[in-house]
């Protein structure tokens, strides 16, 4: 199935998708259920399925050849922070090899805005600009093996924080078996894998007192994707107000280093703008942001959108002080409580698209909850808007995706203390 998958599937071919994706599903879920399988077999099983994407082009994203321009574009000396394609196909069209062919690929959306992603991200860009300068799939290729090592990380440092928190390692392989994170993470090449990596470090890090090191890599986490920025302030109670001082300003430290080399001219401007974009520009697959807009528009003619950073902002803002009000410092709390925060900005989030749920569902594995082992299934029908030319989102498809999670949702929290007895 893997194998029709990776070289033998577009995704607008949304009935041969599905079909696939259920019986993956299936096949992981029967899998898992098998009490009398060791561990060690399912290491096997991860590593096999991930290396049958070694020499794939993604064929559900296009974000890796945004990837690959990055990386050629720093090796070539240049900020990617500081230009767009659109500017730079103007202005340098010959920069380094295969320029208008990852332009043309990466879309004009990408191709009309600054790089969003953080300095650490670049890193395996950059790698791939340098080993396989001439070759696209060269570039894949060294890219998917460090997302590999990535996710071979996660299942090495998930088992010691299972281990440590007294629950089964074997939950571990919920996570590292789920097909949407050997399809998002190895087959598309989204680095939800490196971030995931760095934060299940920081939360071993955290649990066994080692918090210079938990910093350090919580630094680094950041450095990928900015979403664990959303679960500093939680570390709180854990660490109480002296060390969190500390921690948060090695942080503040780390992050500052890895961004130095490309603060330059309009650095912070430009980065804003884009990061900005997110809340006031971008729309797919959002649920309670779509009923919200679709609310306001019908009643006052206006856009949701353009006031949705500070409704996020601000949504969040009250999440995290709820959490701290109820003053846990057991790590399992602390991994609960960044569940349930991060659960809320996608929920209420205006763009979702499927590899962003990855991050929760390694959280759930550390609690009794499975609302998102669901979502990771019906995640796939956000990608029935895509057809062969256009995007074009069906209300119907949101509720087959939206309506079981947070029908499961409800009834794990009004089942809340059977769901920890067990």
């Amino acid at each position: 199935m893997y194998v029709v998958w990776a070289y033998d599937l577009a995704r607008f071919e949304h009935f041969k998708l599905f079909t696939l994706y259920s019986i993956l599903f299936g096949c992981y879920y029967l899998i898992l259920k098998q009490v009398q399988l060791k561990e060690q077999y399912l290491t096997y099983l991860a590593i096999g399925l991930r290396l049958v994407f070694l020499f794939a082009i993604p064929n559900l994203s296009q974000d890796f050849y945004r990837f690959i321009w990055d990386g050629r574009l720093v090796v070539s000396g240049l900020n990617p922070y500081l230009t767009t394609p659109n500017d730079l196909m103007v202005s340098q069209p010959d920069l380094f090899p295969q320029m208008k062919l990852l332009f043309d690929g990466m879309g004009p959306l990408s191709a009309g805005h600054y790089s969003n992603y953080p300095p650490l991200h670049q890193l395996p860009f950059i790698m791939a600009a340098i080993f396989a300068k001439h070759s696209i799939i060269g570039s894949v290729v060294l890219l998917r093996l460090l997302l590999i090592g990535a996710d071979f990380g996660i299942l090495i440092f998930g088992k010691k924080l299972l281990k440590k928190l007294q629950l089964p390692t074997k939950n571990i392989y919920w996570f590292i078996l789920n097909p949407l994170v050997i399809i998002e993470l190895t087959g598309n090449l989204h680095f939800e894998g490196f971030m995931l990596f760095f934060f299940v470090m920081a939360l071993y890090f955290i649990h066994v007192k080692k918090w210079h090191l938990a910093a350090f890599t919580m630094a680094l986490s950041i450095a990928v994707k900015l979403v664990p920025l959303l679960s500093l302030p939680l570390f709180l109670n854990k660490l109480g107000w002296k060390k969190s001082i500390r921690f948060y300003l090695t942080i503040g430290g780390v992050f500052t280093l890895l961004f130095a080399p490309f603060i330059n001219g309009d650095f912070f401007e430009n980065y804003r703008a884009t990061i900005g974009l997110w809340f006031s520009n971008f729309e797919f697959n959002a649920s309670f942001y779509y009923l919200l807009d679709w609310g306001l528009e019908t009643t006052t003619n206006l856009k949701l959108i353009h006031g949705m950073g500070i409704i996020v902002v601000s949504f969040i803002g009250l999440q995290i002080s709820y959490q701290l009000i109820q003053n846990k410092t057991k790590t399992t709390a602390l991994i609960l409580t960044v569940l349930w925060v991060f659960t809320g900005y996608y929920l209420i989030s205006t763009t979702v698209h499927p590899w962003y749920i990855i991050s929760l569902l390694l959280l759930s594995i550390f609690t009794p909850y499975k609302f998102v082992q669901v979502w990771s299934y019906t995640l796939i029908f956000s990608y029935f808007a895509y057809n062969q030319f256009s995007v074009d989102e069906n209300g119907y498809m949101l509720c087959l995706e939206y309506l079981p999670v947070l029908s499961f949702l409800v009834w794990e929290l009004f089942n809340k203390s059977k769901l920890k007895h067990h």
